[in-house]
């Protein structure tokens, strides 16, 4: 029984010596653009930026973020990546989605989408990172207004 309950000791340290000291830290999200996309959709582009302050590199291996419009989901952001991120560095991940405006109702979407309307757009969900092996997940929350107009 001691056997057993030293090895599981022994793994436990392992992994906590492998996994990092501080958590990612997400700094924001910038260059939101919204384009036309090859539907006739709005296309939403944009960048979000983190920090790893650990001293070891990490792999972004996953974007999962719901894109908010008015409170409403419009659109999803599901990327999977291998992307090499350095230790005590900021990064940064382009965010590309969608957005569906059948959510917010079509003849009042045109109206507003023809004058610009100011619409809250809100970036919920998480980004996973891999470190020697060990999965972790980062959270997104960011908030803002901005102006769509086709």
């Amino acid at each position: 029984m001691s056997k057993v309950f030293n090895v599981l000791v022994m793994l436990f340290l392992v992994v906590q010596a492998c996994a990092p000291k501080e958590d990612i830290v997400f700094k924001g999200i910038k260059n939101v653009e919204v384009q036309v996309g090859s539907n006739n959709n709005p296309q939403l582009l944009a960048k979000a930026f983190f920090h790893n302050p650990n001293s070891m590199g990490m792999k972004l291996k996953e974007i999962h973020v719901d894109v908010l419009v008015d409170g409403k989901l419009s659109a999803e952001v599901r990327q999977k990546m291998k992307l090499k991120i350095a230790p005590r560095s900021d990064f940064m991940v382009p965010l590309e989605a969608t957005l569906s405006l059948k959510e917010l109702g079509l003849l009042d979407t045109i109206k507003n989408l023809l004058g610009g309307k100011k619409y809250e757009v809100q970036y919920i969900g998480f980004v996973r990172v891999a470190v020697h092996g060990i999965t972790l997940k980062v959270p997104v929350k960011h908030r803002e207004e901005m102006r769509i107009r086709l």
